[in-house]
């Protein structure tokens, strides 16, 4: 199979950063999809793993976790899906990615891709669709479909316009009662967030607690935090309400005063959205669950993808710009890349 992977750990504007190589067809496991990819989309976590990647590592490492494709084989224990079956997942980053003709990925994390999308717009939604999901609806703890519960209550969502916080905007604005305040700093994002559906949208970048109470808010009654978990901090810990709940997605360089949750009795919940199929959970199910509700939601016309740019095909080139665009951190939604194999 051709892939697209990195062998060296180069920087982005060498020309050998990525590099297409042919490599073995995988072999589908008993409850594994063979797919064949036909779009992926980019997300932080393939440059952290590429800059996290050994000096001494030659070995071809195949990075994306997003894809939309066509179940080729399946392994025998697999009850899900069939041969022709158009699917989409994120898949496991413990596994080779979604930068390659096929992909190996368990039945239990991917669902059938929406009808009413085609494999751009698909491919684009199953990493933050899941992440968002297990923040809103297994960290914090919010009921999916309980449009009475967090009526007068505000969801806090920072850093509304990233792939996370523009799905999660759709989730808990279709899906809950609370009223969604999302933040962004730029017109663009603003507007961003707005057509997501947020119901306020306030900056970031200023005094943002100030803001919050400003909108009839004294406190955010659960926070999804999206970005800079170490810059927000000490600012959730001043926001969230009295025994409510805070989650976050992005790594902190520093240890977290937990502490200044205590006079709250405030919750912290870590969401890493790899955890279930990384230590093969017996919960695992739960993400082909929960995409296959989101393909729901989308064919009913309820939330819409967030692929804001399609930047062509699956080049090493293309991707060494996606990934630096990314690193630069003012990408809007998701961008998505598409095969030629």
């Amino acid at each position: 199979m051709k892939a697209i992977a990195i062998t060296r750990k180069l920087p982005l504007d060498h020309p050998e950063c990525f590099v297409e190589l042919d490599l073995p067809d995988p072999v589908p496991g008993p409850r594994d999809l063979l797919v064949k990819v036909k779009a992926v989309a980019v997300n932080p976590v393939d440059y952290k793993v590429r800059q996290m990647r050994a000096e001494s590592d030659t070995a071809p490492k195949i990075l994306g976790w997003d894809a939309a494709g066509v179940v080729e084989a399946v392994g025998n224990e697999v009850s899900l899906f069939r041969p022709g079956d158009e699917v989409f997942y994120a898949g496991d980053i413990t596994r080779p990615g979604s930068n390659a003709e096929l992909q190996l990925v368990d039945e239990r994390i991917a669902a059938k891709k929406p009808e009413t999308l085609g494999f751009p717009e698909a491919a684009a939604l199953p990493l933050t669709a899941i992440t968002a999901w297990e923040c809103l609806f297994d960290r914090i703890g919010l009921t999916a479909g309980d449009l009475d519960h967090g009526k007068d209550k505000a969801l806090l969502i920072l850093s509304g316009a990233g792939g996370v916080g523009s799905i999660g905007i759709q989730l808990a604005t279709t899906l809950t009662g609370y009223t969604v305040v999302a933040t962004a700093s730029r017109p663009e994002s603003i507007a961003w967030c707005q057509e997501m559906g947020a119901h306020r949208v306030i900056n970031h970048r200023g005094d943002w607690p100030a803001e919050l109470k400003q909108l009839g808010f004294p406190h955010a009654d659960a926070i999804a935090c999206f970005a800079d978990t170490t810059g927000h901090w000490k600012a959730m810990a001043d926001a969230i309400v009295p025994q409510g709940t805070i989650t976050a997605i992005v790594e902190s360089p520093t240890v977290p005063d937990i502490g200044l949750l205590k006079p709250k009795s405030a919750t912290f919940a870590w969401e890493f959205m790899f955890t279930r199929p990384m230590f093969q959970t017996p919960d695992m199910i739960e993400q082909h669950k929960l995409l296959k509700e989101v393909a729901a939601l989308v064919d009913a016309g309820r939330i819409r993808t967030t692929m804001r740019e399609n930047g062509g095909l699956l080049t090493p080139g293309s991707l060494a710009a996606a990934h630096r665009d990314l690193e630069a951190g003012s990408m809007i939604g998701k961008r998505v890349l598409e095969t030629s194999w």
